[in-house]
């Protein structure tokens, strides 16, 4: 996956953040996740309610009395941008909308100060810990994977995926273009360009698409920055033989190079300056769209994750090698969006996601590290009720539909609060990856913020949640000790 440079560089930098870590103890929190899996919504919540001394029981530090305060510091990497936290709890709290989605690469620090739960620690100085949390593009993580494919396997799975049934129409014009290209022939700009904006076309379809699909990589075709128009992003899969030695300068050579070039200007310094970094990972799943959608979208999803998890770095490395490498010693999945669920079906829907990663779970665990799967909403956005039904009572969750869903033919305007009974999920997860009789799709919509009250000093209170103390007690409880 990386050279021997590669290496060599992410050795220096760990042994640099290792020195300032003596001073300073830090723990580096990545916060992954696809497409609309509420990689923003978490670390805003997570921010907010420890900033302002949430209600966070199973976070045993905060539950004892023994974090003592909580503030945001000026971030450790000046070339990074700095996680836009104020505007976004603006956004949640006053607007009462969603924050906008991850759109690049951003960091914030937020340093912890708390009281050992040992009395012999105390004796010394108390306890400090820096948290840098790196939030990173799902597109960008998808990239990952292609640091171990040549362009032929790269070029051979986007073909076989594009012509799923649940793909074929979107990706109709760019199978045409790609079909009718001759390999061997000179390549000329203009039919690469077309290509890789065919290509790039049918990227951007799968991720509007309400299928939920979720394998789309070269991420940065649909964020392109300063790289738009650079040969690096100039290039699509083509239909060419593995092993095979093209002419040179010919299509199938131009695009093969460029995709190496890619890989090099674009993948692999994300790879080695951030994700090799990273001491915690969190790892975001919205299952309830593909869910819904199907199994092939719920197919899809499970190829997507497997392939994220197999990038990440798991493992306890020695006291002498932690200076110079760094491993993923605490891997959480967390099952997004709980709060569309009621709690009945909370087990059920960490069983699906369970199901999805297992294999890599069970990799990451056989190599050291810790892992864990939990059902949670970063920000709650309903509460629990129930309503009479033909003499028996319906589990339903109650919030405001943001404007334009529908329910049953009826359009909400943003404001009306309603009940929503959200169906059941399949106590048999196999039913979820197999064809047969359809399953009963979960009601999904999507609600607004909550309304988060005043005290009377005019402070809101901390943002409501489900289960982002059981995160945060897995993530870093054991470094508040």
């Amino acid at each position: 996956m990386t050279s021997f440079a590669d290496e060599a560089r992410i050795a220096l930098d760990n042994l640099t953040d290792r020195g300032a870590g003596l001073f300073h103890p830090t723990l580096r929190l990545g916060v992954a996740g696809l497409s609309r899996a509420g990689k923003t919504v978490f670390i805003t919540s997570l921010v907010h309610n420890l900033l302002h001394g949430g209600r966070l029981p199973m976070l045993e530090a905060q539950n004892s009395g023994r974090i003592s305060r909580t503030y945001l510091e000026e971030q450790p990497d000046d070339a990074v941008p700095r996680f836009q936290y104020e505007e976004h709890i603006r956004a949640v709290l006053e607007d009462r909308v969603w924050p906008q989605s991850t759109r690049a690469i951003s960091e914030l620090r937020l340093t912890i100060e708390y009281e050992s739960a040992s009395g012999w620690s105390r004796l010394f100085s108390p306890g400090r810990l820096s948290l840098d949390i790196v939030d990173y593009p799902g597109e960008w993580l998808l990239d990952l994977p292609l640091l171990d494919k040549d362009f032929a396997t790269f070029s051979r799975e986007s073909l076989e995926r594009a012509r799923l049934p649940a793909r074929a129409s979107m990706a109709a014009a760019y199978l045409a273009v790609a079909d009718a290209v001759p390999l061997d022939d000179p390549a000329d700009e203009a039919t690469s360009l077309r290509l890789s904006q065919a290509f790039a076309d049918y990227l951007r379809a799968c991720r509007q698409d309400k299928t939920a699909l979720s394998t789309l990589p070269p991420g940065r075709f649909l964020m392109p920055g300063d790289l738009e128009g650079s040969p690096a992003l100039t290039f699509a899969p083509l239909p060419v033989e593995p092993g095979r030695v093209y002419p040179k300068g010919s299509f199938a050579a131009v695009h093969a190079r460029r995709y190496e070039a890619y890989k090099t200007v674009v993948v692999k310094p994300f790879f080695r300056d951030h994700f090799a970094r990273l001491d915690r990972q969190i790892l975001l799943v919205d299952a309830l769209q593909a869910i819904n959608a199907g199994p092939d979208a719920v197919a899809d999803l499970e190829m997507a994750l497997s392939d994220i998890l197999e990038c990440f770095r798991p493992g306890r490395a020695s006291w002498l090698g932690s200076l110079l490498t760094r491993r993923i010693d605490r891997i959480l999945v967390g099952a997004t969006k709980a709060d569309h669920l009621h709690r009945e079906s909370h087990p059920k829907l960490e069983a699906i996601v369970r199901r999805l990663v297992d294999k890599a779970i069970e990799r990451a665990r056989f190599s050291g590290a810790a892992t864990e799967i939990v059902a949670m909403a970063a920000i709650r956005a309903t509460r629990e009720g129930t309503v009479p039904d033909g003499g028996r009572t319906l589990p339903v969750i109650v919030g405001t539909p943001m404007v334009g869903e529908t329910i049953g033919g009826e359009r909400f305007d943003g404001e009306t609060e309603t009940a929503v009974f959200p169906g059941d999920l399949p106590a048999d997860v196999s039913r979820l990856l197999r064809g047969g009789p359809a399953l009963d799709p979960v009601t999904f919509v999507r609600f607004r913020p909550p309304r988060v009250e005043r005290t009377e000093d005019g402070i809101k209170l901390s943002l409501p949640h489900v289960r982002l103390d059981r995160a945060l007690q897995f993530l870093i409880g054991d470094r508040l000790t």
